[in-house]
Protein backbone atom coordinates (compact mmCIF):
# COMPACT_ATOMS: atom_id res chain seq x y z
CA UNK A 1 0.00 0.00 0.00
CA UNK A 2 2.87 2.36 1.15
CA UNK A 3 4.69 1.49 -2.36
CA UNK A 4 1.05 2.88 -4.33
CA UNK A 5 0.53 5.80 -2.43
CA UNK A 6 4.37 6.68 -3.55
CA UNK A 7 3.45 6.02 -6.80
CA UNK A 8 0.07 7.66 -6.86
CA UNK A 9 2.39 11.11 -5.65
CA UNK A 10 4.38 10.69 -8.78
CA UNK A 11 1.61 10.77 -10.87
CA UNK A 12 0.70 13.99 -9.30
CA UNK A 13 3.75 15.21 -10.05
CA UNK A 14 4.47 14.45 -13.47
CA UNK A 15 0.70 15.92 -14.48
CA UNK A 16 1.47 19.31 -13.18
CA UNK A 17 4.93 19.31 -15.14
CA UNK A 18 2.92 17.70 -18.43
CA UNK A 19 0.40 20.73 -17.66
CA UNK A 20 3.31 23.48 -18.23
CA UNK A 21 4.75 21.93 -21.12
CA UNK A 22 1.58 21.71 -23.05
CA UNK A 23 -2.38 22.92 -22.82
CA UNK A 24 -2.84 24.38 -19.18
CA UNK A 25 -5.39 21.43 -18.75
CA UNK A 26 -6.60 22.27 -15.11
CA UNK A 27 -7.69 19.84 -12.90
CA UNK A 28 -10.07 21.02 -10.05
CA UNK A 29 -8.58 20.22 -6.70
CA UNK A 30 -9.23 21.15 -2.98
CA UNK A 31 -7.14 23.51 -1.64
CA UNK A 32 -3.70 22.54 -0.23
CA UNK A 33 -3.98 24.79 2.91
CA UNK A 34 -6.95 25.64 4.68
CA UNK A 35 -5.65 28.41 7.43
CA UNK A 36 -7.83 30.81 8.26
CA UNK A 37 -7.16 33.96 5.51
CA UNK A 38 -5.06 31.99 3.65
CA UNK A 39 -4.91 33.06 -0.25
CA UNK A 40 -3.91 30.98 -2.71
CA UNK A 41 -0.41 32.76 -4.25
CA UNK A 42 0.57 32.58 -8.20
CA UNK A 43 1.46 28.98 -9.08
CA UNK A 44 5.04 28.88 -10.10
CA UNK A 45 5.89 26.95 -13.32
CA UNK A 46 9.38 25.25 -13.81
CA UNK A 47 11.41 26.84 -17.12
CA UNK A 48 11.20 25.83 -20.10
CA UNK A 49 14.58 24.06 -20.58
CA UNK A 50 14.27 22.18 -17.55
CA UNK A 51 10.65 21.35 -18.45
CA UNK A 52 11.60 19.34 -21.78
CA UNK A 53 13.97 17.21 -19.61
CA UNK A 54 11.05 16.40 -16.90
CA UNK A 55 8.49 15.82 -19.84
CA UNK A 56 11.25 13.66 -21.19
CA UNK A 57 11.60 11.87 -18.07
CA UNK A 58 7.97 11.64 -17.49
CA UNK A 59 7.54 9.82 -21.17
CA UNK A 60 9.35 7.05 -19.75
CA UNK A 61 7.77 6.63 -16.27
CA UNK A 62 4.59 5.77 -18.14
CA UNK A 63 6.75 3.16 -20.08
CA UNK A 64 7.48 2.29 -16.48
CA UNK A 65 10.94 2.77 -17.47
CA UNK A 66 11.96 4.63 -13.61
CA UNK A 67 15.49 3.91 -13.73
CA UNK A 68 15.47 5.61 -17.52
CA UNK A 69 13.74 8.40 -16.14
CA UNK A 70 15.67 9.20 -13.08
CA UNK A 71 19.04 8.88 -15.21
CA UNK A 72 17.34 12.38 -16.89
CA UNK A 73 16.34 13.75 -14.12
CA UNK A 74 19.59 13.37 -12.10
CA UNK A 75 21.62 14.63 -15.55
CA UNK A 76 19.27 18.25 -15.00
CA UNK A 77 21.24 21.13 -13.40
CA UNK A 78 18.71 23.35 -12.51
CA UNK A 79 19.79 27.52 -11.49
CA UNK A 80 16.40 28.42 -10.39
CA UNK A 81 15.56 27.51 -6.80
CA UNK A 82 12.01 26.25 -7.82
CA UNK A 83 13.70 24.08 -10.84
CA UNK A 84 15.67 22.33 -8.08
CA UNK A 85 13.27 21.91 -5.83
CA UNK A 86 11.08 20.52 -8.64
CA UNK A 87 13.53 18.10 -9.71
CA UNK A 88 14.49 16.49 -6.17
CA UNK A 89 10.66 16.11 -5.42
CA UNK A 90 10.25 14.53 -8.55
CA UNK A 91 13.34 12.12 -7.90
CA UNK A 92 12.24 11.36 -4.22
CA UNK A 93 8.93 10.31 -5.67
CA UNK A 94 10.09 7.54 -7.99
CA UNK A 95 12.81 6.43 -5.48
CA UNK A 96 10.15 5.98 -2.75
CA UNK A 97 8.26 3.67 -5.04
CA UNK A 98 11.75 1.64 -5.56
CA UNK A 99 12.07 -1.23 -2.85
CA UNK A 100 14.93 -0.83 -0.57
CA UNK A 101 15.00 3.31 -1.91
CA UNK A 102 13.58 4.83 0.82
CA UNK A 103 16.59 6.33 2.50
CA UNK A 104 17.97 8.05 -0.53
CA UNK A 105 14.04 9.09 -1.44
CA UNK A 106 13.83 10.92 1.99
CA UNK A 107 17.12 12.96 1.21
CA UNK A 108 15.73 14.29 -2.30
CA UNK A 109 12.61 14.98 -0.45
CA UNK A 110 14.54 16.84 2.45
CA UNK A 111 16.22 18.74 0.47
CA UNK A 112 12.86 20.07 -2.42
CA UNK A 113 10.85 21.16 1.05
CA UNK A 114 13.68 22.73 2.78
CA UNK A 115 14.18 26.07 0.88
CA UNK A 116 10.02 26.26 0.88
CA UNK A 117 9.74 27.50 -3.04
CA UNK A 118 7.30 24.43 -4.16
CA UNK A 119 3.69 25.30 -4.60
CA UNK A 120 1.14 24.81 -1.79
CA UNK A 121 -0.04 21.81 -3.03
CA UNK A 122 3.39 20.39 -3.77
CA UNK A 123 4.73 21.33 -0.72
CA UNK A 124 1.87 19.82 1.38
CA UNK A 125 2.06 16.71 -0.61
CA UNK A 126 5.52 16.35 0.37
CA UNK A 127 5.42 16.98 3.92
CA UNK A 128 3.13 13.93 3.96
CA UNK A 129 5.62 12.09 2.00
CA UNK A 130 7.85 12.58 3.93
CA UNK A 131 6.05 11.62 6.76
CA UNK A 132 4.90 8.17 5.48
CA UNK A 133 8.27 7.33 4.56
CA UNK A 134 9.80 8.23 7.67
CA UNK A 135 7.06 5.73 9.34
CA UNK A 136 8.14 3.08 6.48
CA UNK A 137 12.20 3.62 7.12
CA UNK A 138 11.16 3.58 10.84
CA UNK A 139 12.35 6.60 11.57
CA UNK A 140 9.84 7.60 13.86
CA UNK A 141 10.97 10.74 15.51
CA UNK A 142 11.23 12.29 11.82
CA UNK A 143 7.88 11.06 10.81
CA UNK A 144 6.49 12.78 13.88
CA UNK A 145 8.09 16.14 12.89
CA UNK A 146 6.94 15.64 9.20
CA UNK A 147 2.83 14.97 9.96
CA UNK A 148 3.23 18.31 12.74
CA UNK A 149 4.91 20.08 9.96
CA UNK A 150 2.13 19.45 7.58
CA UNK A 151 -0.89 19.88 9.78
CA UNK A 152 0.87 23.39 10.68
CA UNK A 153 1.27 24.06 6.98
CA UNK A 154 -2.31 23.04 5.90
CA UNK A 155 -4.35 23.73 8.97
CA UNK A 156 -6.25 20.26 7.63
CA UNK A 157 -7.21 17.71 10.04
CA UNK A 158 -6.56 14.06 8.58
CA UNK A 159 -7.84 10.75 10.43
CA UNK A 160 -4.91 8.62 8.69
CA UNK A 161 -2.52 11.03 9.69
CA UNK A 162 -3.62 11.19 13.36
CA UNK A 163 -3.56 7.14 13.03
CA UNK A 164 0.25 7.19 11.80
CA UNK A 165 1.50 9.58 14.29
CA UNK A 166 -0.20 8.39 17.02
CA UNK A 167 1.47 4.94 15.70
CA UNK A 168 4.69 7.14 15.52
CA UNK A 169 4.51 7.97 18.93
CA UNK A 170 4.14 4.74 19.82
CA UNK A 171 6.56 3.06 18.23
CA UNK A 172 9.18 6.28 19.89
CA UNK A 173 7.89 5.29 23.21
CA UNK A 174 6.10 8.55 23.77
CA UNK A 175 2.66 6.38 25.14
CA UNK A 176 0.97 9.73 26.83
CA UNK A 177 1.44 11.59 23.11
CA UNK A 178 -1.01 9.06 21.52
CA UNK A 179 -4.10 9.47 23.13
CA UNK A 180 -5.01 13.08 21.28
CA UNK A 181 -4.03 12.35 17.60
CA UNK A 182 -5.94 8.99 18.55
CA UNK A 183 -8.84 10.37 19.62
CA UNK A 184 -8.92 12.95 16.84
CA UNK A 185 -8.42 10.28 14.56
CA UNK A 186 -11.69 8.02 15.92
CA UNK A 187 -13.50 11.52 15.96
CA UNK A 188 -12.77 11.88 12.26
CA UNK A 189 -13.40 8.54 10.40
CA UNK A 190 -16.54 8.58 8.72
CA UNK A 191 -16.66 4.54 8.57
CA UNK A 192 -15.51 3.60 12.05
CA UNK A 193 -11.47 2.44 12.47
CA UNK A 194 -10.33 0.12 14.77
CA UNK A 195 -6.70 1.17 14.16
CA UNK A 196 -6.69 4.29 16.26
CA UNK A 197 -8.94 2.81 19.28
CA UNK A 198 -6.16 0.12 19.11
CA UNK A 199 -3.34 2.33 19.53
CA UNK A 200 -5.54 4.38 22.07
CA UNK A 201 -5.82 0.97 24.24
CA UNK A 202 -2.08 0.32 23.78
CA UNK A 203 -1.22 3.40 25.40
CA UNK A 204 -3.65 3.23 28.59
CA UNK A 205 -2.20 -1.05 29.05
CA UNK A 206 1.44 -0.44 28.59
CA UNK A 207 1.18 2.28 31.02
CA UNK A 208 -0.86 0.23 33.54
CA UNK A 209 -3.79 2.40 33.21
CA UNK A 210 -6.27 -0.32 33.23
CA UNK A 211 -9.51 1.48 33.94
CA UNK A 212 -8.77 3.60 30.85
CA UNK A 213 -7.87 0.31 28.88
CA UNK A 214 -11.47 -1.12 29.95
CA UNK A 215 -12.75 1.67 28.89
CA UNK A 216 -11.42 1.82 25.33
CA UNK A 217 -12.23 -1.97 24.98
CA UNK A 218 -15.50 -1.37 25.77
CA UNK A 219 -15.81 0.73 23.02
CA UNK A 220 -14.45 -1.20 20.58
CA UNK A 221 -16.89 -4.51 21.39
CA UNK A 222 -19.76 -1.79 20.75
CA UNK A 223 -18.26 -0.33 17.66
CA UNK A 224 -17.33 -3.91 16.41
CA UNK A 225 -19.31 -6.02 17.85
CA UNK A 226 -18.70 -8.49 15.09
CA UNK A 227 -15.01 -8.75 16.22
CA UNK A 228 -14.48 -11.57 18.35
CA UNK A 229 -11.10 -10.97 19.50
CA UNK A 230 -12.17 -8.06 21.35
CA UNK A 231 -14.87 -9.92 23.04
CA UNK A 232 -12.36 -11.73 25.01
CA UNK A 233 -9.76 -9.51 25.72
CA UNK A 234 -12.66 -7.05 27.32
CA UNK A 235 -13.28 -10.41 29.88
CA UNK A 236 -9.77 -10.56 30.47
CA UNK A 237 -9.40 -6.46 30.62
CA UNK A 238 -12.40 -6.80 33.22
CA UNK A 239 -10.87 -9.56 35.13
CA UNK A 240 -7.56 -7.24 35.14
CA UNK A 241 -9.54 -4.74 37.24
CA UNK A 242 -11.14 -7.41 39.55
CA UNK A 243 -14.39 -6.95 37.65
CA UNK A 244 -15.23 -10.33 37.86
CA UNK A 245 -19.60 -10.40 37.29
CA UNK A 246 -18.59 -8.07 34.08
CA UNK A 247 -15.96 -10.71 33.20
CA UNK A 248 -18.25 -13.17 33.64
CA UNK A 249 -20.89 -11.85 31.44
CA UNK A 250 -18.79 -10.97 28.96
CA UNK A 251 -16.83 -13.79 28.23
CA UNK A 252 -20.25 -16.22 28.75
CA UNK A 253 -21.91 -13.80 26.17
CA UNK A 254 -18.72 -14.34 23.92
CA UNK A 255 -18.98 -17.90 24.29
CA UNK A 256 -22.70 -18.50 23.40
CA UNK A 257 -21.48 -16.36 19.59
CA UNK A 258 -18.88 -18.82 19.40
CA UNK A 259 -16.26 -16.53 19.96
CA UNK A 260 -14.14 -18.05 22.52
CA UNK A 261 -12.01 -20.50 20.11
CA UNK A 262 -8.92 -20.68 22.44
CA UNK A 263 -7.62 -22.95 25.69
CA UNK A 264 -6.62 -19.62 27.61
CA UNK A 265 -10.40 -18.75 27.34
CA UNK A 266 -12.41 -21.34 27.96
CA UNK A 267 -10.06 -22.00 31.18
CA UNK A 268 -10.45 -18.89 32.14
CA UNK A 269 -15.08 -18.78 31.71
CA UNK A 270 -14.62 -21.91 33.50
CA UNK A 271 -12.60 -20.25 37.00
CA UNK A 272 -15.41 -17.51 36.44
CA UNK A 273 -17.87 -19.62 36.93
CA UNK A 274 -16.10 -21.57 39.85
CA UNK A 275 -14.92 -17.99 41.39
CA UNK A 276 -19.01 -17.32 41.12
CA UNK A 277 -20.36 -19.76 42.55
CA UNK A 278 -21.38 -22.01 39.59
CA UNK A 279 -18.88 -25.14 39.92
CA UNK A 280 -21.34 -27.26 38.11
CA UNK A 281 -21.81 -25.03 34.85
CA UNK A 282 -17.72 -25.12 34.93
CA UNK A 283 -16.80 -28.79 35.46
CA UNK A 284 -19.43 -29.37 32.12
CA UNK A 285 -17.51 -26.17 30.19
CA UNK A 286 -14.19 -28.35 30.70
CA UNK A 287 -15.59 -31.69 29.92
CA UNK A 288 -17.44 -31.07 26.92
CA UNK A 289 -14.20 -29.05 25.21
CA UNK A 290 -12.32 -31.44 26.74
CA UNK A 291 -13.80 -34.33 24.92
CA UNK A 292 -13.67 -32.09 21.90
CA UNK A 293 -10.14 -31.90 21.65
CA UNK A 294 -9.46 -28.39 22.61
CA UNK A 295 -8.20 -28.60 26.16
CA UNK A 296 -5.90 -31.53 26.82
CA UNK A 297 -7.16 -35.19 28.12
CA UNK A 298 -4.23 -35.27 30.89
CA UNK A 299 -4.41 -35.58 34.23
CA UNK A 300 -4.06 -31.92 35.41
CA UNK A 301 -7.33 -31.07 33.64
CA UNK A 302 -9.21 -34.31 34.85
CA UNK A 303 -8.25 -32.99 38.34
CA UNK A 304 -9.85 -29.52 37.33
CA UNK A 305 -12.71 -30.83 36.17
CA UNK A 306 -12.78 -33.20 39.54
CA UNK A 307 -12.34 -30.48 41.51
CA UNK A 308 -15.49 -28.20 39.82
CA UNK A 309 -17.84 -31.52 40.17
CA UNK A 310 -16.35 -31.63 43.89
CA UNK A 311 -17.23 -28.04 44.48
CA UNK A 312 -20.63 -28.76 42.97
CA UNK A 313 -20.95 -31.81 45.67
CA UNK A 314 -21.08 -34.46 42.86
CA UNK A 315 -19.02 -36.35 44.63
CA UNK A 316 -19.01 -39.98 43.07
CA UNK A 317 -18.25 -37.99 39.76
CA UNK A 318 -15.31 -35.97 40.90
CA UNK A 319 -14.15 -39.16 42.70
CA UNK A 320 -14.14 -41.01 39.18
CA UNK A 321 -12.53 -38.19 37.37
CA UNK A 322 -9.92 -38.60 39.91
CA UNK A 323 -9.30 -41.85 39.17
CA UNK A 324 -9.13 -41.73 35.11
CA UNK A 325 -6.34 -38.53 36.37
CA UNK A 326 -4.47 -40.68 38.81
CA UNK A 327 -4.29 -43.73 35.99
CA UNK A 328 -2.57 -40.85 34.03
CA UNK A 329 -0.31 -39.55 36.24
CA UNK A 330 0.47 -42.30 39.63
CA UNK A 331 0.53 -39.45 42.07
CA UNK A 332 -0.84 -40.59 45.39
CA UNK A 333 -2.80 -36.68 46.00
CA UNK A 334 -5.09 -37.64 43.43
CA UNK A 335 -5.12 -41.09 45.01
CA UNK A 336 -6.28 -39.36 48.26
CA UNK A 337 -8.79 -37.36 46.78
CA UNK A 338 -10.67 -40.11 45.26
CA UNK A 339 -10.54 -41.83 48.75
CA UNK A 340 -11.68 -39.00 50.49
CA UNK A 341 -14.69 -38.50 47.96
CA UNK A 342 -16.15 -42.10 47.85
CA UNK A 343 -16.05 -42.01 52.13
CA UNK A 344 -17.92 -38.97 51.52
CA UNK A 345 -20.30 -40.50 48.76
CA UNK A 346 -20.66 -43.61 50.83
CA UNK A 347 -18.33 -45.96 48.76
CA UNK A 348 -16.18 -47.08 51.85
CA UNK A 349 -14.47 -50.19 49.76
CA UNK A 350 -12.99 -48.03 46.68
CA UNK A 351 -12.46 -45.32 49.60
CA UNK A 352 -10.27 -47.63 51.06
CA UNK A 353 -8.68 -49.04 48.23
CA UNK A 354 -8.14 -45.16 46.59
CA UNK A 355 -6.14 -44.44 50.37
CA UNK A 356 -4.22 -47.33 50.48
CA UNK A 357 -2.97 -46.99 46.68
CA UNK A 358 -2.07 -42.99 48.09
CA UNK A 359 -0.14 -44.44 51.02
CA UNK A 360 1.55 -47.19 48.52
CA UNK A 361 2.92 -44.24 46.70
CA UNK A 362 4.14 -41.96 49.11
CA UNK A 363 1.58 -39.46 50.09
CA UNK A 364 2.40 -36.67 51.92
CA UNK A 365 1.08 -36.34 55.47
CA UNK A 366 0.53 -40.54 55.65
CA UNK A 367 -0.79 -39.63 59.14
CA UNK A 368 -3.85 -37.72 57.83
CA UNK A 369 -4.66 -40.55 55.23
CA UNK A 370 -4.27 -43.01 58.20
CA UNK A 371 -7.12 -41.14 59.76
CA UNK A 372 -9.37 -41.29 56.76
CA UNK A 373 -8.47 -45.01 56.35
CA UNK A 374 -9.90 -45.33 60.10
CA UNK A 375 -13.08 -43.30 59.35
CA UNK A 376 -13.66 -45.74 55.98
CA UNK A 377 -12.76 -48.74 57.69
CA UNK A 378 -14.85 -48.50 61.18
CA UNK A 379 -17.96 -47.24 59.00
CA UNK A 380 -17.09 -50.83 56.97
CA UNK A 381 -17.33 -52.64 59.83
CA UNK A 382 -13.44 -52.95 59.29
CA UNK A 383 -12.99 -52.33 63.32
CA UNK A 384 -9.14 -54.43 63.38
CA UNK A 385 -7.88 -52.31 60.62
CA UNK A 386 -9.47 -49.27 62.19
CA UNK A 387 -8.27 -49.42 65.17
CA UNK A 388 -4.45 -50.40 63.64
CA UNK A 389 -5.38 -47.30 61.14
CA UNK A 390 -5.98 -45.00 64.47
CA UNK A 391 -2.85 -45.80 66.09
CA UNK A 392 -1.29 -44.26 63.22
CA UNK A 393 -2.92 -40.99 63.10
CA UNK A 394 -2.13 -40.44 66.61
CA UNK A 395 1.50 -40.06 65.11
CA UNK A 396 0.67 -36.38 64.03
CA UNK A 397 0.27 -34.33 67.24
CA UNK A 398 -2.64 -32.23 65.20
CA UNK A 399 -4.64 -35.20 64.81
CA UNK A 400 -3.62 -36.92 67.82
CA UNK A 401 -6.64 -35.27 70.22
CA UNK A 402 -8.88 -36.78 67.46
CA UNK A 403 -7.83 -39.64 66.89
CA UNK A 404 -7.77 -40.54 70.78
CA UNK A 405 -11.13 -40.05 70.85
CA UNK A 406 -12.26 -42.68 68.32
CA UNK A 407 -10.24 -45.26 69.80
CA UNK A 408 -12.21 -46.20 72.73
CA UNK A 409 -15.35 -45.82 70.25
CA UNK A 410 -14.11 -48.23 67.41
CA UNK A 411 -13.19 -50.61 71.01
CA UNK A 412 -16.48 -50.40 71.99
CA UNK A 413 -18.51 -51.27 68.52
CA UNK A 414 -15.96 -54.07 68.17
CA UNK A 415 -16.69 -55.29 71.53
CA UNK A 416 -20.34 -55.09 71.02
CA UNK A 417 -19.81 -57.42 67.48
CA UNK A 418 -17.54 -59.51 69.08
CA UNK A 419 -14.50 -58.31 68.21
CA UNK A 420 -11.55 -58.59 70.03
CA UNK A 421 -8.63 -55.83 69.21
Amino acid sequence: MMKRTFKMSAVALVLGASAVLSAPAALAQTSPVVCPGYEKGKTTLVGERTGKKVQKAFEFYNEDQVNEALNVLYEIDASDDFDKAYVKRFIGNLLAAQEGQGGKALGYLVESVEPKVLNDLEHSQTLKLLGDLSMQEEKYTDAIKWYNAWMDFTCKEDADVYTRLAQAYYESKQLAKMVEPADKAIALYEEPNKNPYVLKLTSYYERKMYPETVAVAEDLVRTFPQEKTWWSRLGFFYILVEDYNKGLSTLELAYMQGYLEKESEIKTLAQLYQSNGMPYKAAKLLEKHMKGGLLKNDADMLANIANAYHQAKNFKTAANLYAQAAAKSSDPEHYRKQGTLLLVAEDYKGAIKALENALERGADNPEKIHFTLMEANFYAGNFRSAYKHVQEAKKDRSLRRNAAAWEPYIKEKAKNRGINI
